[in-house]
């Protein structure tokens, strides 16, 4: 009898281990996912700069339209003509508007005229304005410097404006750049003035009078309307000094430390 066979059962072969990645060994742990990384925390800079690049824009503009209207507003009150407006750039406008302390303001005004007197030009220059409410001023200019420019035409028109009687018999008016003179016509009568500067006042110093009004009454009906001029420029401006053009006369005017008058001392500045 032959033994008997026996017959051995395999073991089944357990499966491999799942694969593992990273470092030898396969001990690692999967990398965890993070909600930011470094390319979006820039692009969130750049959002928040870009932001805030726009808010500091749009409140340098509006800071600016807002300060163009008042001080136009002011400059056309106190020159009673049409005018432009222009601001310093350093340091931002938006900085200076909000510490009320300006560098530089310039003003032009239409040519129109300046007051009392037509066809005159200003080109005004302010320097450290503040804006900084007292008890008897709204603040300081630090410094102020004109230039106006007043034409023949301009200066025909004013005396017969202002002059009356007197100004009604002027037909003209025409300049001698050599000798520094305005000539006054009146049909074949003529008034020569030279503009001159006293004590901070512009002044029409007669020379010589052609007809039958004498002398001593032109000269005070010239004087008045120069002292109507001169005492209603603000801010304590005062003339420099004058020349005579082939267009007109120019005078320099200038300013300095001057006090910005409140509303019940000049109602052209109530805005400020």
């Amino acid at each position: 009898m032959q033994p008997t066979q026996q017959i051995h059962r395999r073991e089944p072969i357990p499966p491999p281990p799942p694969p593992t990645f990273g470092a030898p060994g396969g001990d690692e742990k999967p990398r965890r996912r993070h909600g930011f990384n470094k390319t979006s925390v820039a692009l969130v800079a750049v959002i928040v700069l870009a932001l805030l690049a726009g808010g500091l824009a749009a409140g340098e503009l509006y800071a600016r339209q807002r300060a163009d209207n008042i001080l136009t507003e002011v400059a056309e009150c106190v020159t009673e003509d049409g005018v432009k407006i222009s601001f310093g750039v350093n340091p931002p406008f938006l900085w200076q508007h909000i510490t009320g302390h300006y560098t530089n303001i310039s003003v032009t005004t239409d040519g129109n005229r300046v007051q009392s007197a037509d066809g005159m030009t200003a080109e005004v220059t302010l320097a450290d304005v503040r804006l900084q409410d007292t008890g008897d001023s709204k603040g300081t200019i630090g410094s102020l410097d004109a230039t106006l420019s007043w034409k023949s035409a301009g200066i025909k028109d004013t005396v017969a404006a202002n002059l009356p009687g007197v100004g009604n018999l002027v037909t003209g008016v025409r300049t001698d750049p050599a000798a520094g003179t305005v000539i006054l016509e009146a049909g074949d009568n003529s008034v020569s003035a030279k503009p001159v500067v006293t004590d901070g006042d512009l002044n029409l110093q007669v020379l010589d009078v052609t007809g039958p009004l004498p002398k001593e009454a032109v000269q005070t009906a010239l004087n008045d309307l120069t002292k109507k001029l001169n005492d209603n420029y603000p801010l304590g401006i005062q003339a420099d000094s004058v020349e005579v053009t082939d267009s007109g006369v120019v005078g320099t005017f200038s300013s300095r430390d001057a006090a910005i008058p409140k509303e019940d001392a000049n109602p052209c500045f109530a805005r400020l």
